[in-house]
């Protein structure tokens, strides 16, 4: 059967959009040009703060002093899974080396990046997790400098939670600057700190163009947009676990997508009742946020089979995948697009973003398709290199003055022929294309 949809979006992120790229650009080119100063300014115009910009170590000691223990003990267990976690990871990348030919070694060495630059969300909420996700990561990857920047609190600077997080995990530098002037003060190296070679971590939609902008002088994780979830879900789903959860991914914004893939009438329509009731019980803010986006971008769509089911997932690329269906093992073979996938009931979206070890910084908007999330790895360069005998190198100039030539490329052509001149004198070789 052809796919039903019982519940269509309205709206999507893109044409929800605002056009923040000319605002963007200007904000980045005047703090190219004017530097800490004009940093400085833009720090009191949209931050409303005048504090110290580089948290000293008495001041993020005060501010670790302002954590309660209990949440300091749930931040440190957080950490050590995502530390852990992280280092796994690494694990699977490793220098190594081959021999492509007798003689000719080849091999590649995984190196960190020098300094990376994580931002950490400060605005509706407090993104304690994105800062121990991004800094954690970094420092296992072995970067020579973190730096971590939240936005301040007028009066308050940034939150003690996300400060104490930040040091937990390892920043170098916790810097009180939000936004584009955030972003661009770790990317050009101001308040004399070290210029980030990666730029990491969520943000809103000016943060996402100004990493957009900055692309290609520096390295990014992403080009975010809102961030989306899709839950699978067959009969055997437990209706309100499924509703709560799409609830619970709803909040993050009000154009945040949640979309219920399922092969079951009857569950979609339990759903469905459920959602308004748990929209209405949560706090004024996120209940707002939630109400819009499922109101504006939810989906619920009804397929025949399962097959289905996973194809229309996978056409979507959900940033979150939740699987709340028999025969797990299926789905998690057969699943190829998603950002984190989340098997079972006993898992959920809520925690992979807080604190079970595996990344929150996840593509957003289709990109599963083409690449995962943020990972120890987005911080390592796997360089190559090659070292050889000279009699090693004999078949490899032959073939590389030959294809040059045809190529026309007789300066690369000729960069092969000194050295067989060199290493074989008496030796005759036929180096033309052969065309």
């Amino acid at each position: 059967m052809a796919c039903e949809y019982l519940k269509r979006a309205v709206k999507t992120a893109q044409s929800d959009a605002l056009d923040v790229h000319g605002t963007v650009k200007t904000i980045l080119d005047e703090i190219e040009a004017g530097g800490d100063a004009k940093a400085l300014e833009y720090a009191a115009k949209f931050d409303k703060y005048d504090g110290n910009i580089i948290l000293t170590q008495s001041e993020i000691d005060a501010a670790c002093a302002l954590v309660p223990q209990k949440l300091k003990d749930d931040i440190d267990f957080a950490h050590d899974n995502v530390r852990r976690f992280a280092q796994a990871q690494k694990a699977t990348v490793c220098d190594m080396e081959y021999e492509v030919v007798p003689g000719l070694i080849a091999g590649q060495k995984a190196i960190p990046v020098q300094a990376a630059g994580c931002y950490v969300p400060g605005g509706r909420y407090s993104h304690i997790a994105s800062a121990i996700m991004t800094v954690t990561t970094a420092k296992v990857a072995g970067c020579g400098h973190i730096i971590a920047t939240s936005p301040p609190r007028p009066g308050v600077g940034v939150p003690p939670a996300i400060v104490y997080a930040a040091h937990k995990c390892g920043a170098d530098t916790i810097m009180a600057l939000g936004g584009v002037q955030g972003v661009a003060a770790m990317t050009f190296g101001l308040f004399g700190l070290p210029k980030a070679n990666i730029l990491v971590g969520p943000g809103n939609q000016f943060v996402a163009e100004a990493k957009r902008i900055l692309f290609g002088r520096v390295g990014i994780d992403m080009i975010a947009g809102p961030t989306d979830s899709l839950i699978l879900a067959d009969g055997s789903a437990d209706p309100h676990i499924v509703a709560t959860d799409l609830v619970s991914q709803a909040e993050h914004g009000y154009n945040s997508p949640v979309w219920l893939v399922t092969d079951d009438r009857a569950l979609a329509l339990d759903v469905m009742a459920r959602v308004p009731a748990l929209i209405a019980d949560l706090p004024a803010l996120n209940r707002d946020n939630a109400a819009a986006a499922w109101r504006d971008f939810a989906e619920v769509i009804l397929c025949g089979t399962r097959e289905e089911m996973a194809q229309v997932s996978d056409d979507y690329a959900p940033e979150h995948l939740t699987v709340q269906a028999q025969d797990l093992p299926w789905w998690r073979d057969r699943l190829s697009c998603y950002g984190s996938l989340f098997l079972g009931e006993e898992t959920t979206v809520s925690y992979g973003d807080k604190a079970a070890g595996t990344n929150h910084v996840l593509p957003t908007s289709g990109a599963a398709s083409y690449t995962g999330g943020l990972s120890v790895h987005k911080y390592m360069k796997i360089v190559t290199w090659q070292q050889s005998t000279r009699e090693g190198s004999k078949r490899v100039a032959e073939a590389t003055a030959r294809i040059s030539r045809l190529e026309g490329m007789e300066g690369h052509a000729r960069a092969a022929d000194v050295r067989l001149a060199k290493y074989f004198p008496d030796e005759k070789f036929d180096l033309m294309s052969g065309e």
